[in-house]
């Protein structure tokens, strides 16, 4: 039995992400030990993991003594916590779902994303200075708070392994050496290359138009940052990082998350062993049944998925996607996911917009209202709550409507279901462009868009029958390329590996 130290960023996707790599460690008999943000203390235990917990800053009414660096109280900081499930618990999920949540929540990014929204109006260039270089600033004063606790904890843990999704570097988690491997659940544009558009600008792959002036834009923004990171990091015993990246990647093995119908025409392969996860969908083992209220709202349609749903699993054949004809769209039969993911919908201005023009469509709706749901009033065609089960979802509708997060955009792709991406910041301008350029959705500019225009964007993804059969097949696809098992493979050989050593 070997150990793995899994260290996510404390936010839905990373987590989530290394739950279900973690989940099918424990299943081949290994020892899986998760580090992470104290704001997930007893959420990630029920899954049978143990728990390792560091702060990212000091407590309330502490000074930064503590750690290495200041930064604003753990208790704003991002609370991150896992996907509801049921209501009953009987399935780790399940477990982990009836926890309650901690007081003030994700209050930080509340506040955060409400006060920077405006900038998510910005063009992409705009926004390195106005929302790009302030969260990078916040990530690596966290990492650096940290310091001293990762270190205890890889000293108490001992991994054979020890794996990061984030995108900053922890020292302590990079002194590891050839232990380390870094895991990218952001857009893999995240790994540059010459021949691709820059990370975080949106811009096409065909059109090279703007790339030198973005990349030109993102080193006079974060460059100082940058090289105050890389100055510490040799510091604590570590080279130099590659120019402008945040991040090293593991000398024997990395991987990152996204599917291959998506991926990118690189001009070279990436630095470092990196293996392709095309999905890391974390399993469930029973099927989530919407409350009362739901059933109300959604009426036929959502009575219909279900069973569905039940008779699909009945028949061992998996929880099957959603599928639409243009008779059936014309005919409201449609069901369709609306999410700007956990810090999107606290853009309450946004999220009313959307609900308005969509008040009017002709698709029913389960919306995924965010951190500030109950300033979101909801339409009759609607059902929602703060929080949803989305992988529990996405197998009922035909299409989402999402703002592009690596999170979403990889499991509705795993469901083989099509997308209408709105994105807000960071890569899912990237998501947004590769899924419009792909041909597995649209992109609409959330702010921009006129009267009407959301509809029927959402009519055209609805109607196109070819579009719905590719992302189906997709779907299928993705799923049988088994992106969790093919993650613990590659995590098991460096472990097995260094065993000989």
């Amino acid at each position: 039995m070997s150990t793995f130290l899994l260290c996510p960023e404390s936010a839905f996707g990373p987590t989530n992400n290394l739950i279900g790599i973690g989940a099918e460690l424990l299943r081949r008999g290994e020892r899986v030990v998760f580090a992470a943000e104290s704001s997930w203390r007893g959420r990630l235990e029920p899954y049978g993991f143990e728990e390792r917990l560091y702060e990212l800053a000091p407590p309330p009414g502490h000074d930064s003594s503590g750690g290495t660096a200041a930064g604003p109280s753990s208790s704003d900081r991002p609370a991150s916590a896992a996907p509801v499930v049921t209501d009953e618990a009987e399935t780790p999920e399940e477990r982990v779902s009836s926890l309650p949540e901690e007081p003030e929540a994700g209050q930080f990014w509340k506040d955060f994303v409400a006060a920077t929204a405006p900038s998510f109006r910005l063009g992409t260039s705009e926004q390195l200075e106005a929302f790009m270089l302030p969260t990078w600033t916040e990530l690596v004063a966290g990492a650096r708070f940290a310091e001293q606790r990762l270190t205890e904890i890889v000293d108490e843990v001992e991994p054979d392994v020890v794996v990061e999704d984030n995108v900053v570097c922890f020292p302590a988690l990079a002194r590891t050496g050839e232990r380390f491997v870094r895991v990218v659940s952001c857009n893999p544009l995240e790994l540059p290359d010459p021949g691709l558009p820059p990370a975080y600008s949106g811009l096409p792959t065909a059109d090279p138009t703007g790339w030198a002036s973005f990349r030109a834009a993102y080193d006079r923004s974060h460059r100082a940052l940058w090289g105050e990171l890389s100055g510490w990091v040799q510091e604590c015993g570590l080279p130099p990082l590659p120019d402008l990246e945040f991040v090293h990647s593991g000398p024997r093995r990395n991987l990152y998350l996204y599917p291959a119908e998506l991926d990118y025409p690189r001009s070279r392969p990436p630095g470092g062993s990196w293996v392709r996860l095309d999905s890391c969908v974390r399993a469930t083992e029973a099927g989530w049944e919407p409350p009362d209220a739901a059933h109300v709202a959604l009426g036929e349609v959502l009575e219909r998925r279900l069973e569905r749903r039940r008779r699909s699993l009945a028949e061992g054949a998996g929880p099957a996607a959603g599928s639409v004809d243009a008779r059936s769209a014309r005919r409201g039969g449609t069901l369709v996911y609306l999410s700007l993911g956990s810090l999107g919908g606290a853009d309450v201005e946004l999220m009313r917009r959307l609900v308005g023009e969509l008040a009017e469509a002709e698709a029913s709706f389960i919306v995924s209202k965010g951190p500030r749901g109950a300033e979101v009033e909801l339409a009759e065609n609607m059902w929602g709550a703060d929080m949803v089960p989305q992988t529990e979802v996405l197998p009922l509708v035909d299409a989402v409507i999402s703002h592009g997060g690596n999170n979403t955009v990889t499991e509705a792709m795993h469901f083989g279901v099509p997308l209408l991406v709105l994105p807000l910041f960071w890569d899912q301008h990237d998501n947004a462009q590769r899924i419009a350029e792909t041909g597995f959705g649209r992109r609409l500019d959330p702010y921009g868009f006129a009267g009407g225009t959301l509809r029927r964007a959402l009519d055209a993804v609805l109607a196109d029958a070819s579009l719905a059969g590719r992302a189906r097949e997709a779907g299928e696809a993705i799923r049988a390329r088994n992106g969790r098992s093919r993650a613990a493979d590659a995590l098991q050989e460096v472990a097995r590996a260094l065993s000989r050593r």
